[in-house]
């Protein structure tokens, strides 16, 4: 969830606390023997977006004053798969980029971000680090290329009250496939609610058919991204599944085109009981459309013939290839600044954790952490005080998501997958005679095309 601008601010005042950082040695990268290095960082909000400018701008200030031997040189360059390779080729890539979930594999496989491990050392970030994330921006050998600084799961998120009306325990939500078919059809017949139901449209019909997929045990992709692996037997199964509750069971209702918004809406009116979707789908249920905290449940993602893991997602910062060591120590320093200081201070943990419950925004959400156990267990007992969400209701999900294998997105044009996808959901789910091989050759044809392009 984006914070609040008032959460950015006192997040930004906090940060002006913390001490200096070891300072740079000289290198080729450096002023020449002055111990000075000098870093571009992108990611800088446009004009346009003026008051999340003023507080990029008030970090780099706040950085640069606490380390005066680094000079932060803001970019407004974003990622953009479109136009990475000619930054690259170009030579104008920053030192410091954000990048999504999908993409660190492909760039380390291409040599196109720098090894971060030892210089990870230097700054002891490293080590505090959740290693179950990290393995999203590392190789083979176990050499780090990336820092994750937001992550998410998807599980599968509950309606604690029609589960108590159906019958079901709340504090103990469907671990498998055949389960949620069981209290879905169970929901449906004691309540007359919804008992499951699944995204469908833009877009995220498909990435929900691919976070399924993974818990059946398949893949969309092969790891390179060149070829397309999702017209095989998990896939199958997973869409079988869904039709089966919807024709057989009848209960996922007769609604079959849901988009995040519209399954909120439903989900917090008590009309729907369980559908994936990750922690921070809270918010826009309790938050934005007054479901009482109370009934709002998660647990992990469901599996199926296995523990086969679940689809995650977020960014991590990587570093340009060609930057020297003290530039990667520089950008690290910079990286942990900005993005991860609540996890190490208590003082900005506190400062933003106030400035969100006075905004009325949830406190002490649990997901899957970007920090390791330890240093997440410090921050979670800083900002106790101000925690305003039912965190027992989010037990079931910690309980597994601390464990569950983590399977980012698509490697290649995850988008366009999602968008060829979304329609073999929606046939599944509104033609009681779909040929499901069929569908997922027809679209696995479409999806190849954009892959060999």
């Amino acid at each position: 969830m984006k914070p609040s601008r008032k959460a950015v601010v006192a997040a930004a005042s906090g940060v002006a606390v913390l001490a200096a950082l070891v300072g740079c040695s000289s290198s080729p990268g450096s002023d020449a023997g002055s111990g000075k290095v000098t870093i571009t960082i992108g990611n800088r909000p446009t004009t346009s977006d003026a008051d999340n400018r003023a507080y990029y701008d008030k970090q780099v200030k706040a950085f640069e004053k606490a380390n005066p031997d680094i000079t932060l040189k803001p970019s407004e360059t974003v990622w953009d798969a479109s136009t990475f390779q000619a930054l690259v080729a170009g030579g104008n890539l920053p030192d410091v980029l954000s990048v999504p979930f999908t993409e660190p594999q492909g760039l380390i496989a291409r040599k196109q971000v720098a090894d971060l491990t030892d210089a990870l050392k230097q700054t002891k970030l490293g080590g505090q680090l959740n290693p179950t994330v990290l393995k999203v921006a590392q190789d083979s050998g176990g050499h780090t290329y990336g820092v994750p600084i937001t992550a998410y799961s998807v599980g599968l998120v509950y309606n604690r009250d029609l589960f108590t009306k159906a019958g079901l325990d709340p504090d103990k939500p469907p671990a498998t496939w055949d389960e949620v078919r069981a209290d879905a059809k169970q929901i449906a017949q004691k309540t007359g609610a919804v008992g499951y139901a699944q995204l469908s449209t833009k877009n995220q019909g498909g990435w929900m058919f691919t976070t399924q997929t993974y818990a059946f045990g398949g893949t969309i992709e092969n790891a390179a991204g060149t070829k397309v692996t999702f017209d095989d037997t998990p896939s199958k199964d997973a869409l079988q599944a869904l039709h089966d509750m919807r024709w057989t069971d009848q209960s996922m209702g007769t609604t079959t085109l849901y988009d995040l918004d519209s399954m909120a809406q439903g989900f917090a009116a008590g009309k729907i009981g369980m559908f994936m979707s990750a922690p921070d789908q809270y918010s826009a249920s309790v938050v934005t459309n007054g479901m009482d905290p109370k009934n709002f449940g998660v647990g992990g993602l469901p599996q199926n013939g296995g523990d086969h893991g679940t689809l995650s997602g977020g960014s991590a910062e990587v570093v340009n290839p060609d930057a020297t060591a003290e530039q990667k120590v520089a950008a690290l320093k910079w990286i942990q600044f900005f993005y991860l200081t609540k996890y190490q201070d208590q003082s900005v943990a506190v400062a933003q954790a106030k400035a969100q419950a006075a905004d009325k925004q949830p406190v002490g959400l649990p997901g899957l952490p970007v920090m390791g156990a330890d240093q997440q267990a410090k921050y979670d007992e800083w900002i106790k005080p101000y925690v305003n969400v039912p965190v027992s209701n989010f037990d079931p999900y910690v309980k597994v998501a601390a464990d569950q294998r983590i399977i980012p997105e698509p490697p290649a044009q995850a988008q366009e997958v999602y968008a060829a996808l979304d329609p073999v959901v929606q046939a599944v789910l509104s033609d009681q005679n779909a040929d499901i091989p069929s569908l997922l050759s027809k679209a696995a044809t479409t999806v190849q095309a954009k892959l060999g392009r």
